[in-house]
């Protein structure tokens, strides 16, 4: 925990226990995690406490929401040196049809593309759907 306590003050964050707690949950997801997967996880949680904190980690650069078509927001940590930067840090994310999941493919980055002038990006997001590796082995 102490290491999830450095990374939450080098980015500002008092590391409160919740904090600490669901930096640590989705730490070890290997998918991106709904806020219902998180209420789930901590029945006696607030889910205003639950939705702030997600919040706050998005918006220090610790996490990035993922809209992957679902109609439900999903959250993933960022990689280590990653600022969620329009330019440089955005990255392809796969939903799977078959077991519904949605991971980061953070190798898989996203090219920069020109918009025409007078144009301001303030968000992208690119979701590829299909059967995952995992459910094209069965």
């Amino acid at each position: 925990m102490k290491e999830i306590e450095n990374i939450l003050k080098n980015k500002e964050i008092r590391p409160t226990a919740m904090r600490l707690l669901i930096y640590k949950y989705l730490a070890q997801k290997e998918a991106a995690t709904s806020l219902t997967d998180i209420e789930v996880a901590f029945l006696k949680a607030d889910r205003t406490t639950l939705y702030r904190t997600l919040k706050t980690f998005e918006d220090k650069g610790i996490a990035h929401q993922i809209d992957d078509g679902t109609g439900v927001q999903k959250y993933a940590l960022c990689e280590p040196g990653c600022n969620c930067d329009l330019e440089q840090d955005l990255h392809l994310h796969f939903h799977c049809n078959s077991c519904n999941e949605t991971v980061c493919l953070t190798e898989q980055k996203i090219p920069h593309i020109n918009l025409p002038e007078g144009f301001v990006a303030e968000d992208a997001n690119l979701v590829m759907k299909g059967i995952c590796d995992k459910c094209n082995q069965i």
